[in-house]
């Protein structure tokens, strides 16, 4: 018989607002096909994804990292962010504004989704998680395989639109409009997003 959560926590507390922001394959060596423009789109949303972190951090609303393990089977999350700061110029630049904290929560992950493959979906029910903010890279591919796994687990989603990048505007905006018409995510700037009052 499974363990109950309260038995068997695996985080040691509750999201406030049931809320959870996910910050997807923002830290990385970039170092693939098109990882240098991919690059220079996921710099240009650090700053807000870094604000956003900090908004969510005040009042409790838990920050997981799901970041890719680029096939590195021995790697740990400690690991992946020490390459990052250690890669130079962009990577570091990144790395450091949205390097997790001891409170902060991981995963990796061995492909596009967040939940595939990962223990996401059972932290996040030990975190009472049943609303999820998720931002990162890329858009319109670890992004939108993310947020479609949240709602097949019956997560609802937020997508703030200026805290995810594809690799090209037009890319973003198709996302976007997909998002909006099809899935009726929501897709409010990271600025606007409402968050639960301070515990």
């Amino acid at each position: 018989m499974p363990e109950s959560v309260d038995r068997a926590p695996l985080a040691e507390d509750r999201a406030a607002g049931g809320m959870a922001l996910l910050v997807i394959d923002m830290l990385s060596t970039w170092d693939f096909p098109d990882g240098d423009a991919m690059l220079k789109s996921a710099e240009r949303i650090t700053p807000r994804i870094a604000e956003l972190r900090r908004r969510c951090r005040a009042v409790g609303v838990p920050v997981i990292y799901a970041n890719d393990n680029r096939g590195r089977w021995r790697s740990d999350f400690r690991e992946v962010v020490v390459m990052a700061i250690e890669s130079g110029d962009g990577a570091a630049r990144i790395a450091e504004l949205l390097k997790p904290e001891r409170d902060d929560y991981f995963v990796l992950k061995p492909k596009h989704s967040g939940f595939h493959a990962t223990p996401l979906d059972l932290l996040l029910r030990h975190l009472r998680a049943r609303r999820l903010l998720i931002t990162g890279v890329s858009g319109d591919q670890c992004v939108l395989y993310t947020v479609a796994d949240a709602r097949m687990h019956d997560y609802e989603v937020v997508v703030p639109r200026d805290c995810i990048a594809s690799l090209s505007a037009e890319r973003d905006r198709r996302l976007l409009d997909y998002l909006s018409e099809v899935t009726q995510v929501e897709t409010p700037v990271g600025s606007e997003v409402e968050l639960p009052a301070r515990r």
